[in-house]
């Protein structure tokens, strides 16, 4: 039967083997093959990981604008602040500055020809649209266009920061309407012009005016860290690499999505997989499928046989394109447990063309914690194993740097499935760890879930706003 779990394993709560251990910090890769187990801390010591390979590193970034007069004036200054760098304090690392002699090594490049301008005659025809969805989609088409003059220009901007109007941010951020086909309708502004925005093939960055005018209470070294990061590997360079992956192994995790709509059933299978031990990564967008959860008794959606199969087929023909062979292992990453017929299918695309395959699925969990003796949250890299179930601190206190990242108690990661068992449990989880390093839209020491999963949410969002006759970007960038 397709729509039946695989039967995994049961504790017994009056007798539970309960074993501990600690998976050490992986260390990142920076300037020059340079190791550190910090993002922020290797690059203010060894410099970007692309740094010393002049292909990837981008030595001058071409940044344009789009906003009012008032908007790209403060967004300009801020960036020119910005870069120059700024102190930290006990909590905030000292964030080194973004140019050619300091911090990310990258010179910014700003033209006055690279500005959009949102003119107050525009403004005001949007504000004053009565009907909220109109306003919106006006709102959306202004955004749109300007970001179109930009990409025309004989040299067009390699990056463009959008500051929109407070008044458009205010009335435009987030809309809900009825529509007689779809239902229900909710949408994001960012969400959406980031999905219209990919044909024109220019990584974007939405910041808001009270943050282009210092009135943002985060401490700015750590807005920075994050800006800046992203915006290094939107220009095209790697902020660090990750140690420990095996080489030849694909890494690919697996979410659903909807199309905006209450009343659409349809959906489409989203998926984020780094194909390779770089962790570059690929968004490949799946086939289309119906989950009724009535019938099938969960609202989380699982795959037929044939689906199953078709999206790892869909997987491995890119990455031979990609890399120019096969891998020798692919390693696939599910939020929800393997049924049979998702099983079934992966292991029928795999067999024959891959030697080694592990299925595990990750899950979120609360219910099951460490209550630590002492007065610190459990150190992130702690498993623990309780029958034959495995559980993975990916966020806790970070012993490296003796500090914890959060104001929540952590909870961690259960290993609900590993179908394959080709690769030794310590080993998956070890990789699981690493996965959590390498979201480089941050500069944050790791996160609760692996990029394969985490990437795959964010871009469904995306996702969802896109036309289906239009087909997705697959790099990362243009999500972010």
């Amino acid at each position: 039967m397709p729509n039946r779990p695989l039967g995994g394993p049961r504790i017994d709560l009056d007798q539970p083997a309960l074993r501990c251990d600690y998976l050490r910090e992986p260390p990142l890769v920076f300037g020059d093959g340079h190791t550190h187990g910090d993002p922020k801390g290797g690059i203010l010591t060894h410099g970007p990981r692309s740094y010393s390979q002049p292909n990837r590193h981008p030595a001058t970034v071409r940044v344009g604008f789009i906003g009012s007069a008032t908007g790209t004036e403060l967004s300009l200054k801020w960036l020119h602040r910005c870069s120059l760098g700024f102190d930290g304090d006990q909590k905030h690392v000292r964030f080194p500055g973004f140019a050619a002699d300091r911090g990310f090594f990258s010179n910014l490049v700003f033209d006055p020809q690279w500005s959009a301008l949102i003119t107050q005659s525009e403004l005001q025809d949007i504000i004053q649209t009565r009907q909220k969805r109109a306003r919106f989609e006006n709102a959306l088409r202004l955004l749109d266009s300007k970001l179109d003059l930009l990409r025309r220009k004989d040299l067009p901007p390699q990056y463009v920061v959008v500051c929109p109007p407070q008044e458009l941010y205010n009335c435009c951020r987030a809309v809900e309407y009825k529509d007689k086909k779809l239902g229900t309708v909710h949408r994001d502004l960012r969400r959406a012009f980031k999905g219209l925005a990919m044909k024109h093939q220019i990584p974007t960055q939405l910041i808001r005016e009270q943050t282009a005018d210092w009135k943002d209470e985060d401490h700015y070294s750590k807005i920075c860290w994050n800006f800046f990061t992203g915006l290094y590997f939107k220009a095209g360079g790697v902020p660090w690499g990750p140690t420990g992956l095996s080489p030849g192994t694909c890494y690919m995790g697996v979410s659903f999505y909807r199309h905006i709509g209450t009343k659409l059933k349809k959906m489409h299978t989203g998926l984020v997989q780094a194909f390779d031990e770089n962790g570059d990564g690929l968004v490949l967008r799946g086939p289309d499928f119906e989950w009724d959860a009535e019938k099938e008794g969960t609202a989380s959606p699982h795959l037929t046989e044939d689906l199953a199969a078709q999206l790892v087929n869909l997987v491995l023909e890119r990455y031979d394109r990609e890399i120019g062979r096969p891998p020798a292992r692919i390693v696939v990453h599910k939020s929800s447990r393997f049924w049979e017929a998702e099983k079934r299918g992966f292991e029928r695309a795999i067999r024959g063309r891959v030697q080694q395959y592990d299925l595990t699925a990750l899950q979120p969990q609360s219910v099951i914690r460490l209550l630590p003796a002492s007065n610190y949250p459990p150190l992130r890299g702690t498993r623990f194993s309780v029958g034959d179930l495995d559980f993975l601190y990916s966020t806790g206190f970070l012993a490296d740097l003796g500090q914890y990242h959060s104001m929540h108690v952590p909870s961690p990661l259960q290993i609900s499935d590993h179908v394959g068992s080709d690769t030794p449990r310590e080993q998956i989880l070890r990789e699981v760890l690493v996965l959590t390093k390498m979201n480089w839209n941050s500069a944050r020491l790791g996160g609760l879930l692996p990029i394969t999963l985490r990437f795959s949410r964010l871009v469904g969002n995306i996702l969802k706003e896109m036309p289906e006759d239009v087909d997705p970007l697959p790099n990362y960038k243009f999500y972010m």
